[in-house]
């Protein structure tokens, strides 16, 4: 059992499902994502780079694209509470699991882009 694991284990069923499947989006989508703990949370990086986070709460899960994908993704997180590099995703509402797609699908390009030789 890994650390992601180990964290996952720690939550209620219903949670560990909805966090599994989160996981298994951002794998997906980002097959090389180096998975590991970072602020207390499972964490992904791509090409070195922060790619998102995830952590569980007591009434919410917590998805963080950092700023650049929270800010692409504004008008479709409004219904959400949100922090500057943070959304809240209630637990007693319907994961949006479409849109975590697209926000991971986002930052992989981000950070794929942001590795390329700049041009002189």
């Amino acid at each position: 059992m890994n650390e992601v694991d180990a964290y996952i284990e720690n939550f209620l069923e219903k949670v560990q499902s909805i966090m599994k499947e989160i996981r298994g989006i951002i794998l997906q989508q980002a097959p090389d994502a180096i998975e590991s703990i970072a602020y207390g949370m499972p964490a992904y990086k791509t090409h070195g780079k922060p790619l998102v986070y995830f952590a569980g709460y007591k009434h919410h899960i917590g998805f963080y694209a950092t700023p650049t994908g929270h800010k692409s993704f504004k008008e479709a997180l409004s219904i959400y509470k949100r922090g500057k590099g943070s959304v809240q995703f209630p637990l007693d509402q319907e994961i949006p699991y479409g849109l975590i797609t697209n926000m991971v699908r986002f930052r992989v390009e981000v950070n794929k882009q942001s590795t390329k030789p700049k041009a002189p």
